[in-house]
């Protein structure tokens, strides 16, 4: 068994973690993540109130005994976002672990600090991860430029940007980007990180309700089948490269065009209604990671779960039979 700050820090059997996802992150798949010996976060945005994030976390509760925590992704939006709901609702059900993303937590901090809840803050640059630390988060999950979702902006991969992450902070770091298998989590834990976030992965499981078209095209697909928009916007999104996708970036090749030229392709409705919903998996933009080139079943998450454990034991233990 694999036992490092992260498992000893959130009382976990094993330093994987999946962290929120939009369209994903449901109390089902997380409670499965939990039982399986992992960390999984609700994703908050799915409750358009307080209430009902707090009912989402009492779901969860009912099914499963063992820690999970919540996602709350400080982005921008047209319509405003009940975040202050959420931390009280966070706080007053227990919640004692928070994943956040986006800008700094920093007005989120002090009440979490005093409620005894543990922040994870997702970062894509050392620089911002030094931030955080300063601020106060308690672990840092860095994300590679391999990762779904916003990279960020520098295109630095998790094998140079992980250790650099590791060498700039005090805090535990959890490595995301790229994150599919045992041989992820053993390469991870040697290059200093105390877990690895995985997001593709768990998407491609069988507790996961997303369409089953999607979970099979992510096993059909290979690490080029993502594209990247929104680069001239500096708001960079790695997506499924798909008829959607194709258009936006070749709309996006004028660096005049601005956000609403795109809107109508890019919505995320749209992605979750006609792809994670109906399955139409080229009638929208969907997140998915480069880590889909390894991805080549769709296990329970209990039995992914422990093949990758074990699978990283096993490479630790044969690199350590090659140095004695």
């Amino acid at each position: 068994m694999i036992k490092t700050r992260i498992t000893e820090m959130f009382g976990v059997e094993t330093p994987i973690v999946m962290g929120g996802m939009t369209g994903v992150g449901y109390a089902p798949l997380v409670a499965a993540v939990a039982n399986a010996g992992a960390l999984g976060f609700i994703t908050a945005h799915h409750s358009p109130s307080a209430e009902e994030l707090w009912t989402e976390i009492k779901r969860c509760r009912d099914l499963t005994d063992k820690p999970f925590g919540v996602n709350l992704t400080l982005l921008p939006s047209l319509n405003p976002i009940p975040y202050d709901e959420y931390r009280h609702a966070i706080i007053e059900s227990g919640i004692k672990i928070v994943e956040t993303a986006g800008r700094n937590p920093t007005d989120h901090l002090p009440a979490f600090k005093e409620a005894g809840v543990k922040v994870i803050h997702k970062c894509t640059s050392v620089r911002h991860a030094v931030t955080a630390v300063r601020h106060g988060v308690d672990v840092v999950s860095i994300d590679g430029f391999e990762c779904a979702g916003h990279p960020g902006e520098d295109d630095v991969g998790l094998i140079v940007l992980l250790p650099a992450t590791v060498d700039a902070v005090d805090v535990p770091v959890i490595a995301s980007g790229g994150m599919a298998d045992g041989r992820s989590l053993a390469a991870a834990l040697a290059l200093g990180a105390d877990g690895v976030n995985m997001g593709t992965r768990f998407m491609a499981t069988q507790e996961c309700a997303i369409h089953e078209n999607v979970k099979k095209k992510i096993v059909e697909n290979t690490e080029r089948d993502t594209l990247l928009t929104n680069r001239t916007l500096r708001n960079t999104s790695r997506v499924a490269r798909n008829a959607v996708s194709e258009e936006v970036v070749r709309i996006q090749q004028d660096p005049t065009k601005t956000i609403e030229d795109v809107r109508h392709l890019v919505a995320g409705v749209r992605g979750r209604t006609n792809v994670l919903g109906k399955g139409d998996t080229d009638d929208g933009i969907w997140t998915v990671g480069q880590a889909q080139g390894l991805i080549h079943d769709i296990p329970t998450v209990a039995e992914m779960v422990a093949r990758v454990a074990g699978e990283a034991e096993a490479v630790m233990a044969r690199n350590a039979a090659r140095i004695a």
